[in-house]
């Protein structure tokens, strides 16, 4: 008899994916499609839910027509999605308006007030959240000021897992992740009044939905989306957490007796440490940051830089379009695919570089929309390899500046996204951090994350740590060791990292007002 089935719904910003896995978390089938957002010079990044919805559903579809048994074989799907953003339906579960995304940059001014105002304490205390232009709360603010209409229209505001959990429901509701981190208490799990109302969000208290934790509860799959998908009708379908608490579970963060970190080398880059309980949870004095809670406890606290391989690929996009002028045609993957070695041969310090490279700033460890990506200490025998070098160590010890804001760096990191399979990245990581590092052997994390929560809601595991043994630890890879002369080396870039970003900043708002007054 064919094994169990566990289903992984992930909306990604890039691809909105489906994946089939086995009780012993094995991959066996899946189907993706490409997602697509609008992006306009105002700052709007926005994305058409009712699409979004179609393409989550086409995607169960073409999972079914892989696995024609899949119906008789399903036991749970677990729903998670890209984080942050806002996400409005009316009273008859139509979308509003295309949804705000995390990217949208349009409540930058909105963030900076809720952080300069006086009850931002007691916001952060709470949530264990610093507040950032991507979240709902800031975006409501944003709303209320520049789209009252459609706030008017709203009967409840989610995010974009808890529109796909809608729609293959019919139960409006979120998770804890994200509705502790916007509007709750982090030790209850529950919504908090008091940061509702220092939001300055009571009269849209309406909008805030039940919280539903998908461990332990669960919706049917409604007549409608069975047919949409080929899945049985009442197939208990399970809330997931964000994206990158998913992600983290399936990437080996989960981990109660070492108590690890994690690094996501992607686009965005994630540094996150596991604590065992909302007592331990170390917060900062520039109040930035994420704590989210995994089903159960224990929790995640990391802080999160805009960009990370994105420096990366502007550094090598630079030098393929100085090639093309002289005439040589370079693909950027021809590139990168030489690059590991050039740049580990290259010595560390010829260059410094802050990674603070995309137009909406950075958001961790500090909270600065004019923060700009620079290069220092160049002269006349910099190369380029020398400043690609850079970059990469200046991936590094952002990463360690932001593991220092969360009480400092755990005893082992594990590493995924796409960085992770540079063994450049891998070693100076290391070393930076003074830390062992090590991949885990996930293709689908956010999937495999959002499964495991299925799993646990019907009864294959007790608990997440469980599920993280079967399904994580077996694919741990071995760990690359840190290069304690390169540490000792780090150890002093480190500390000139941290003060030259520290002096920068009355900079960057210079810059930032020089840019405003040439429009």
């Amino acid at each position: 008899m064919n094994s169990p089935i566990i289903i992984g719904l992930d909306a990604g910003t890039s691809v909105i994916k489906a994946v089939a896995f086995d009780q012993k978390g094995r991959q066996v089938a899946v189907c993706s499609r490409k997602n697509s957002y609008c992006s306009l010079p105002s700052g709007a990044a926005t994305q058409d839910m009712a699409r979004t919805w179609g393409d989550a559903a086409a995607v169960l579809k073409g999972l079914s027509e892989q696995l024609p048994d899949i119906a008789q074989r399903a036991v749970a799907i677990g729903v998670t999605g890209q984080g942050d953003g806002t996400w409005l339906i009316d009273a008859d579960g139509r979308p509003v308006q295309d949804a705000m995304l995390w990217v949208d940059a349009r409540a930058s001014e909105q963030a900076l007030a809720i952080t300069a105002d006086r009850n931002y304490p007691l916001i952060y205390d709470s949530t264990g959240t610093g507040v950032n232009p991507c979240q709902m709360r800031s975006q409501l603010l944003w709303m209320q000021k520049d789209a009252p209409r459609q706030l008017d229209r709203a009967a409840a505001a989610l995010h974009c897992k808890d529109w796909l959990y809608y729609c293959l429901t019919g139960a409006v509701a979120t998770d804890p992740s994200e509705a502790v981190l916007n509007f709750g208490d982090m030790a209850s799990r529950t919504y908090s009044e008091a940061v509702i109302d220092a939001c300055g969000l009571a009269g849209l208290r309406h909008l805030m939905p039940p919280i539903v934790d998908g461990a332990i509860s669960d919706h049917g799959l409604s007549p409608e989306a069975a047919t949409l998908t080929g899945l049985p009708r009442g197939l208990p379908v399970c809330l997931g957490a964000i994206d990158i608490m998913c992600s983290a579970m399936a990437a080996g963060l989960y981990d109660a007796e070492l108590q690890p970190g994690l690094t996501i080398m992607g686009s965005t880059g994630v540094h996150m440490r596991f604590v065992e309980n909302a007592e331990n949870v170390v917060l900062n004095k520039a109040r930035t940051g994420y704590t989210i809670g995994f089903p159960g406890t224990a929790f995640a606290q990391f802080q999160t830089n805009m960009g990370a391989t994105v420096n990366i690929d502007w550094m090598i996009g630079i030098a393929c379009e100085i090639l093309a002028a002289e005439g040589v045609a370079r693909d950027p993957a021809q590139i990168l695919a030489g690059l590991d070695d050039k740049v580990i041969s290259a010595s560390p310090g010829r260059a410094m570089y802050h990674p603070y490279i995309l137009p909406g700033g950075e958001r961790g460890p500090f909270l600065d929309p004019a923060a700009r990506a620079s290069f220092g200490g160049l002269d006349s025998s910099t190369g380029w390899f020398d400043m690609m070098r850079a970059v990469y160590d200046g991936l590094a010890l952002s990463a360690r500046d932001c593991y220092d804001a969360m009480g400092g760096t755990p005893a082992e990191i594990r590493i995924t996204g796409g960085g992770a399979r540079s063994s450049a990245m891998k070693t100076i990581l290391a070393s930076a951090l003074n830390r062992p590092v090590r991949n885990v052997a996930q293709d689908e994390a956010g999937a495999a994350g959002a499964a495991m929560i299925a799993a646990v809601r019907v009864g294959i595991f007790d608990d997440i740590g469980a599920a993280a043994d079967a399904w994580v630890t077996p694919l741990l890879r071995d760990a690359v060791m840190p290069d304690q002369q390169l540490a000792r080396t780090y150890d002093g870039l480190f500390q000139v990292f941290r003060e030259t970003r520290l002096a920068m900043q009355p900079v960057w708002q210079a810059q930032a007002n020089m840019r405003e007054g040439m429009k």
